[in-house]
């Protein structure tokens, strides 16, 4: 029988790591890393700063099980081969195809809670294979789930959709995982004047833009110029600039400097990678705290799921109980964000984006189809005047 009432789990194991996002997170409410997983060796060097103690194995394939006394299994494994910018080979790629390693540890010792994440391009592509491959494996195991995209702008001054995906033996996940909800409540957001900073792709302009309202697009680890490269910021009073990777390490979730070890064994810009391919901290921490304390999910107006045209795409959340599988009725976003406005919540001096930079950017938004206000392109034009003049 399910149990709605929380249970405060003890240990976790932490595959495809990362820098630490999930660890970080459950250690907000107290539970001990014991074991973690991770390849990459810069990524390894911050780990082992930052987390000490705690062993790492280094290839997943390698790992036969786990200790005995897991209660959480956490796998934000690689979204290369499932995101809309990546190789798009699904889980026939050689990256993202590692999360079968989680069910292959999983038959030696399950654990009570299953967390995964992932980009939410995995939904549609390849009609949902890898959600599809997941939860078929959790149900194989006997474990409900229910799975949600949630975006962090709920808890930082960030866009980023990603899926999470709750399992658990005894529990039921619904409640974890569905029952905050504030629906349409950012899509609420007034471009008409210049009030707040906006963020945007410098990298991009002709087909994206990434423009977000007091807050950045989703931080990440490359860029279509090929370099892992932050994000833009402009700014009511004119100033076009790039944040501090203090501030973009803060945007994650993490502590600033959490990611500063890196450059002892590697380039400065590397942390930039890092940090693009990190899980965001808060989210995963409000998931922590609802495993602990859940909150009553209505279900009775879900639907089955079904598909009605040969092209399966999942919907945006769903859940699966004793085999039945429904769409759930949520939107991205559990709360309101409450923490300040990105003006005030950007702490570190801003670099101010290159002439060079912005007029690559200008050349690629004229020239392009997209969409934005006015004032948005008089402050680039603007800024660019005023580097100009500067440079004579």
């Amino acid at each position: 029988m399910m149990k709605i009432v929380g249970e405060k789990p003890r240990k976790m194991v932490s595959l495809f790591a990362g820098i630490g996002g999930f660890e970080l997170a459950f250690r907000s409410i107290n539970v001990e890393t014991t074991l973690m997983c991770e390849i990459d060796d810069i990524a390894k060097h911050v780990l082992s700063t930052n987390i000490p103690n705690v062993p790492i194995v280094e290839d997943v394939c390698s790992l036969d099980t786990i200790p005995n006394d897991t209660d959480i299994l956490c796998a934000g494994f690689p979204c290369q081969d499932l995101s809309s910018v990546g190789g798009k080979q699904g889980l026939a790629g050689t990256r993202s195809s590692l999360v079968k390693e989680v069910f292959r540890i999983l038959q030696s010792k399950k654990t009570e809670w299953v967390v995964f994440e992932n980009v939410s391009f995995m939904l549609s592509l390849n009609n949902g294979e890898a959600i599809n491959t997941i939860v078929e494996e959790l149900e194989s195991l006997g474990y409900n789930w229910a799975y949600r995209t949630i975006d962090s702008i709920s808890f930082v001054p960030q866009h980023r959709c990603r899926v999470f995906v709750i399992a658990s033996l005894h529990h039921d996940p619904r409640h974890v995982i569905l029952s905050d909800d504030v629906k349409d409540y950012f899509n609420k957001v007034d471009y008409s004047c210049f009030k707040n900073p906006i963020g945007f792709y410098w990298t991009e302009g002709k087909n994206a833009l990434g423009m977000i309202n007091d807050g950045i697009p989703t931080l990440k680890a490359g860029s279509t110029i090929g370099i892992a490269s932050p994000p833009a910021i402009v700014f009511p009073n004119g100033e076009v600039s790039t944040p501090d990777i203090r501030d973009a390490e803060r945007l994650q979730g993490f502590p600033a400097d959490w990611t500063l070890p890196a450059q002892n064994i590697s380039k400065p810009s590397m942390r930039w990678r890092l940090v693009g391919n990190a899980v965001t901290v808060e989210t995963v921490a409000w998931i922590a705290r609802k495993i602990v304390k859940p909150q009553p999910y209505d279900f009775e107006m879900d639907k089955p799921i079904t598909f009605t045209t040969k092209k399966k795409n999942w919907p945006k959340a769903a859940w699966g109980i004793d085999g039945k599988r429904f769409e759930a009725n949520v939107s991205k976003y559990p709360q309101i964000r409450r923490n300040a406005p990105l003006i005030d919540f950007l702490k570190y001096p801003r670099k101010q984006l290159s002439l060079k930079a912005t007029c690559g950017f200008e050349k690629r938004l004229l020239g392009g189809r997209m969409n934005c206000p006015q004032y948005f392109k008089e402050a680039i034009h603007n800024h660019i005047k005023i580097m100009e003049n500067e440079n004579d």
